[in-house]
């Protein structure tokens, strides 16, 4: 029962800090949580703890949690480790991706135009989600439970920073196209290009972030990259 507890606990918080909710630095006290989720202070406690393990919360003695607050440091180091790993992951992927994961690839490179798409029905929260489908499904298809570990805990920060409200309109179409170009390295096996595609849209993302972080995202509601 404790231990349920404790996983809707983190389930709500993690959620509520990746979709904007709780803010970079914003202070999360164990009681008021306890009451908003509606529980005792012990799960949410717990929930703080695995929280803080993934990087997503900063728990500071006799100072309680915050939402942790990225520095430019911060954002130029864990950008630096997505280019590895990532790169990494693409070039594996190339040479065990199935056909069907190829095709899926190429529906959500339709789906994220579709979404992207500048006007009255451009939908940024609904690109974010297809793009986190998007680099899962190459992640998976890397096929090395090492490597995942290590990208989950470096993929929080993007989320949190709320990335593609960031973007400019060049930027968006710059993004698509190393998405369609990553579909046709892995359809073709090549491990190489598609490492060198994932190196180039790491970096450009990087980029963009490095930018403009000294500038508030253009919606608050933004979400990932």
């Amino acid at each position: 029962m404790r231990a349920r507890a404790a996983d809707r606990a983190y389930e709500m918080l993690r959620a509520g800090i990746l979709e904007g909710h709780y803010r970079p630095g914003e202070r999360l006290g164990e009681a008021e949580l306890a009451e908003t989720i509606g529980g005792s202070r012990t799960p949410v406690r717990e929930a703080l703890r695995r929280l803080e393990v993934e990087g997503l919360v900063e728990v500071a003695p006799h100072r309680g949690a915050r939402v942790t607050q990225w520095s430019r440091a911060d954002v130029e180091e864990i950008y630096d480790l997505r280019l590895v790993l990532e790169s990494f992951a693409a070039q594996r992927a190339a040479t065990r991706v199935s056909d069907a994961d190829v095709e899926h690839l190429r529906k959500l490179c339709d789906a994220m135009e579709a979404a992207a798409r500048p006007g009255p029905g451009q939908n940024l929260e609904r690109l974010a989600e297809l793009n986190t489908e998007f680099h899962v499904v190459i992640r998976a298809a890397s096929a090395s439970s090492r490597l995942l570990t290590m990208l989950n805990a470096v993929v929080q920060m993007p989320l949190v920073l709320s990335t593609f409200h960031r973007y400019s309109p060049d930027d968006l179409v710059r993004s698509a196209g190393h998405h369609r170009e990553l579909v046709d390295a892995l359809r073709a096996r090549d491990g190489q290009w598609a490492q060198a595609v994932m190196r180039s849209h790491v970096a450009a993302a990087k980029a963009v972030l490095l930018a403009s972080f000294a500038t508030p995202a253009r919606d608050e509601s933004a979400q990932r990259d």
